[in-house]
């Protein structure tokens, strides 16, 4: 009976053991895969930044010009803002879908990598 229970008391033991193994396992793993997500998302945001300053650069220069041709520096602005408005409205309404899928089969794709 003694062994029985000796063989019991290890058993309960090791599993506990295993358990507490598993859940370090399982966060580890959680770990790994947030913290390659998250970095490789920083090149991505350095690169939009870059990007998005350029875009603005590019805008103020562009109105600052249409300004000028137009007469009028606030009817450069507008143009400008005008054109954005109707890019927005058409990625909007047509690629919606289409960017939400991309994106969320990236991060799907780097999770499960």
């Amino acid at each position: 009976m003694e062994d029985y229970t000796k063989s019991i008391g290890s058993l309960l033991d090791r599993t506990v053991e295993y358990g507490k193994a598993s859940y370090e396992l399982v966060k580890l793993k959680t770990l790994d895969k947030g913290s390659d997500v998250v970095s490789s998302f920083i090149p991505h945001i350095v690169v939009l930044g870059i990007i998005a300053s350029f875009m603005l650069f590019l805008s103020l220069g562009l109105a600052f010009w249409l300004g000028e041709i137009l007469g009028k520096m606030y009817l450069g602005f507008f143009a400008v803002a005008a054109f954005y408005g109707v890019v927005a409205i058409v990625l909007h309404f047509f690629m919606h879908k289409w960017f939400k899928k991309l994106v969320g089969n990236y991060i799907i794709k780097l999770v499960l990598k």
